[in-house]
């Protein structure tokens, strides 16, 4: 009899290193200068603290479903139960597809930052050989995932900290040579906001995208050893890690760099040399900083290559278990992995990287339709988790019995419902106002791929939308381990 089981061996200290580490990426180590330089530190410190808040929120919903119903690739499967099963084919295959060319796009980032060092290696042989190494990793087993995972972040946690730490004794005149530099970027002189609301609202997008992977936590639940346990201790962490890894963050680099500085201008994700980590540590005289911190944006995108390579395997022997995709991609081998599902995302990510070599435009809309993706999710699950606890108190079942509760309900979900609607809006809001359809088109095209997808799916299963008295939450808990 073949294996269509994943095995439930990630620690609590995976799950908690990959909640700290899950979003430390390029967008906090490099993109977070230029959102500084188009809103001014204070308007970077609004989106991101309201981004920040979001994110928690969301984490608590999913926390709260994630302990009561653990599934590898679980928001598919809760909008499927809790919102409409042509929705959970919709969202399921989208997230696949996103973390499929995300993964291409963390590849040919692996080739730019490798380059640094060794500028005359060929681009796609460096990110064909990560793509090969990463996919041994985790075909060996879950385990090795996770322990792969757990000191990658290890890295980028201790990085993130010993910049907080040089940042503000440099902030206090303890280090450097110019003195105490204080708080004075942040004074009304110096114009700690700019650009006004379109400004902070284009920063919201990127602050949005700098915070994707958080919901990887969703994701490896069905294959946590403990998940009443890990998954709470690890949605806690989520709190801490905002706080420390972005808002502090970005505070320091406020203080330290003026937002008019041109250093900032060049932090864009395709400039991997120029970090507003690298300006700050060159500024206290670390030797070889630029050097340093590439070996730290190195492991921080590995560890993001790694994480969609194992995202969306598990997204796609999810929605194979549930008949929304072909029976094959649910085979496991003897250590639960997902073999198929490992190897077709493996084959899409590298297709979609070989296109950039040979034509930038294809490559471009492929990056542009999956950019949506993650806040289409987020949207997911704050719905799926409006839904789910209004249907399990609908049942007289007690809050008490719910081994995570998440705080603030209806509270929670509804902000992220509400902003995550902003953020997707807020996509290309100049070509909204100038109605230009052609890149309207191309920016909003994963909302197109979803609507297909749904209408797809609705159409051919005549699916309808789940009323709450029919979402059977008693048949759930039966079902705990599907």
């Amino acid at each position: 009899m073949e294996n269509t089981d994943v095995n439930r061996s990630l620690k609590t200290r995976h799950l908690s290193m990959i909640a700290l580490g899950g979003s430390i990426g390029t967008g906090l180590f490099v993109a977070s200068g230029s959102s500084i330089s188009t809103a001014g530190p204070g308007g970077a410190l609004i989106a991101y603290v309201a981004i920040g808040i979001m994110v928690y929120f969301l984490m608590t919903s999913l926390g709260e479903m994630a302990t009561y119903m653990p599934v590898s690739g679980s928001f598919a499967t809760y909008a499927t139960k809790f919102i409409d099963p042509a929705m959970g084919f919709a969202l399921g295959w989208n997230y696949w597809f996103n973390w499929a060319i995300t993964l291409a796009v963390d590849l040919s980032t692996i080739s730019l930052v490798i380059k640094y060092w060794f500028p005359s290696w060929s681009s796609w042989k460096i990110s064909l050989s990560f793509l090969i190494v990463l996919l041994v990793i985790n075909l060996i087993s879950v385990g090795s995932f996770g322990e792969t995972e757990y000191w990658l972040s290890s890295i980028k946690v201790t990085a993130v900290i010993v910049f907080l730490v040089v940042g503000a004794l440099t902030i206090f005149g303890i280090l450097g040579q110019d003195g105490a530099v204080g708080l004075s970027n942040y004074t009304y002189k110096k114009a700690p906001i700019v650009g006004g609301i379109p400004a902070v609202l284009s920063v919201f997008v990127v602050a949005g995208f700098s915070f994707q992977g958080t919901e990887l936590i969703g994701i490896t639940a069905g294959e946590s050893a403990t998940p009443e346990k890990s998954i709470p201790k690890a949605i806690k962490q989520v709190f801490w890690r905002i706080l420390l890894f972005y808002i502090l963050s970005i505070a320091v680099i406020g203080a330290l760099i003026p937002y008019t500085s041109p250093n900032l201008l060049g932090s864009e994700a395709g400039d991997i040399a120029i970090s507003p980590f690298t300006i700050v540590f060159k500024r206290v005289g670390i030797p070889l900083a630029a050097g340093v911190m590439n070996a730290v944006i190195l492991t921080s995108v590995i560890s993001a290559a790694n994480s969609g390579l194992y995202a969306a395997s598990r997204m796609l022997w999810s929605m194979s278990k549930q008949g929304m995709a072909p029976r094959a991609f649910e085979r496991t081998n003897n250590h639960g992995v997902p073999v198929f599902s490992l190897l077709l995302t493996a084959l899409v990510g590298g297709a979609a990287l070989l296109t950039s070599f040979y034509g930038d435009s294809f490559y471009e809309l492929l990056v542009a339709a999956s950019g949506l993706t993650g806040f289409i999710a987020w949207l997911g699950i704050a719905f799926s988790h409006y839904r789910f606890r209004r249907a399990y108190l609908n049942k007289g079942y007690e809050l008490d019995d719910l081994k995570y509760k998440a705080k603030w309900f209806p509270f929670g979900p509804i902000l992220a419902i509400v902003l995550g609607i902003v953020i997707i809006i807020g996509q290309d809001i100049r070509s909204l106002v100038n109605f230009n359809v052609g890149r309207l088109l191309i920016s909003y095209s994963g909302l197109i791929i979803l609507f297909i997808c749904w209408l797809y799916y609705k159409l051919r299963h005549k699916t309808k939308f789940i009323k709450l008295d029919d979402i059977d939450v008693a048949e759930t808990k039966k079902n705990h381990h599907f």
